[in-house]
């Protein structure tokens, strides 16, 4: 009796460590977003002029991609997180919950870095071709018009639908891809990173519209994500949103070719 009084003593030590962990990792990727990323920035809609790009300047923006990635995303993978660590910990009858919960956050955001180096090498492109405006923004009405509706379409899409139901339940993911050990830890990490890139991705693709460092649209879209993804069947909340951007779509396409 003793004995498994001290277990569950070090797991629940362990989730608040673990939890603790996750909202500081989140605090701070926020707080760096709001110090401006590194960047000559200011409200309203942290306008900038265009950038000469160079080594250290694709590397900030990176770091910028990745970390704006890190603080939209870690908050709705944390109830997988947590509940990993409380059955890896259980397993194991140790203390040692929070280093599998850090080698799982590891592989998550592993993936989210592979996304934000995709987005830096497309914003470096649109500028190179002069598509971005001032504020980091699209200064394409053509081009942004066919991302709100290529987001909008995505919503309704099977891909979607089965992407946000593993983000959705922790249990589910956990049963489907258990693995043992520090490189299972890392694998499923990297797989759960997978699913919540196939629900979001194109959501993220939204920045370029409104705004790469728009606080307020940023803010929005990261609670978006995080009412779709922590909130079981709100399938429906998807598709209500997509036929919203749909419709967003459509007006900036028309406005775009008349």
């Amino acid at each position: 009796m003793e004995k498994r009084a001290h277990i569950e003593s070090l797991l629940g030590r362990d989730r608040w460590i673990i939890a603790a962990c996750l909202t500081g990792v989140a605090l701070l990727a926020w707080a760096y977003i709001l110090a401006g990323a590194g960047m000559d920035m200011s409200m309203p809609g942290m306008v900038m002029a265009p950038m000469t790009w160079s080594p250290a300047v694709a590397l900030l923006m990176f770091i910028m991609w990745w970390v704006m990635m890190i603080a939209m995303m870690v908050p709705s993978a944390a109830p997988t997180i947590l509940l990993f660590a409380k059955i890896r910990a259980s397993k194991a009858a140790t203390d040692q919950a929070s280093i599998g919960a850090a080698t799982f956050l590891a592989g998550y955001l592993v993936i989210w870095g592979a996304f934000s180096a995709l987005a830096t090498g497309l914003q470096w492109g649109l500028e190179r071709i002069e598509l971005m405006a001032m504020g980091m923004r699209l200064s394409s009405p053509l081009l942004a018009g066919t991302i709100l509706l290529t987001a909008g379409l995505y919503q309704f899409t099977p891909i979607k639908a089965a992407c946000l139901k593993h983000c959705q339940s922790p249990v589910l993911f956990l049963s489907t891809h258990w693995r043992r050990g520090a490189a299972g830890a890392f694998l499923m990490g990297t797989r759960h990173g997978i699913y919540c890139l196939g629900c979001c991705w194109v959501l993220m693709a939204l920045l370029f519209v409104g705004g790469i460092m728009n606080l307020l649209w940023v803010a929005g879209l990261a609670a978006y994500v995080a009412l779709e993804k922590l909130t079981s069947g709100t399938i429906w909340l998807a598709r209500a949103i997509g036929a919203a951007l749909c419709g967003a779509g459509v007006v900036a396409l028309s406005g775009a070719i008349r």
